[in-house]
């Protein structure tokens, strides 16, 4: 009697069976100006898959090898690690996540999972969050220094957690609201006006 060989599961059927164990980690970069000229910043962040919270690891003009080591050991500390409840995480082939960047984090019990070349779509909530943040927030802005960059950066990931629905919860926030009713209907602005919250007063 011949045993049918192990068939390798499908992307879509490990996501499902590891969803809650599962953050997904990727870079985005920006422009930003500064005193000698027009400086490109690298923002490293990682999104749980279940909740859709955001975790900013770091914020670089230089994401070398010493700057991951750190992120590593920063994500898998004992007490307010991001990656303490995560078995996986999900990235791509970028040389930036080094060897010693993957050694650290499989010590501590994370697997990196690095998707296939040229494949966004193995990093979906990933490939969201830079749209939303670049579309809703930094590409309406100027930014002029590295101190305004990292302010920004909190203020939208605050706006993303806490005021923006979510089509993949249902339309929910992240952070769940008051639901205690009231008619006193106020508007909540960032930047400016260019993140705008409506909410009623508890």
């Amino acid at each position: 009697m011949q045993v049918a060989p192990e068939r390798p599961s499908s992307w879509r059927s490990f996501l499902k069976a590891q969803w809650g164990e599962i953050a997904g980690m990727d870079f985005f970069t920006t422009e930003v100006w500064t005193p000698t000229g027009l400086r490109t910043y690298y923002v490293l962040f990682l999104v749980d898959l279940e909740t859709r919270g955001i975790r900013v690891a770091g914020i670089t003009r230089h994401p070398n090898g010493a700057f991951m080591a750190q992120v590593a050991r920063n994500l898998t500390d004992a007490v307010d690690g991001f990656l303490c409840s995560h078995r996986f995480v999900i990235c791509d082939r970028d040389s930036c996540f080094t060897a010693e960047f993957r050694n650290i984090l499989a010590t501590a019990g994370v697997r990196v999972i690095q998707t296939p070349r040229q494949a966004p779509n193995c990093n979906a909530h990933a490939e969201r969050f830079v749209l939303s943040i670049k579309s809703e927030c930094l590409e309406r802005m100027i930014v002029f220094d590295e101190s305004s960059l990292r302010r920004a950066v909190a203020e939208y990931v605050e706006h993303y957690h806490a005021e923006r629905a979510h089509q993949g919860l249902g339309n929910e926030r992240i952070a769940k609201p008051d639901t205690r009713a009231s008619s006193n209907n106020q508007c909540r602005e960032r930047f400016g006006g260019i993140l705008k919250h409506y909410y009623r007063a508890a």
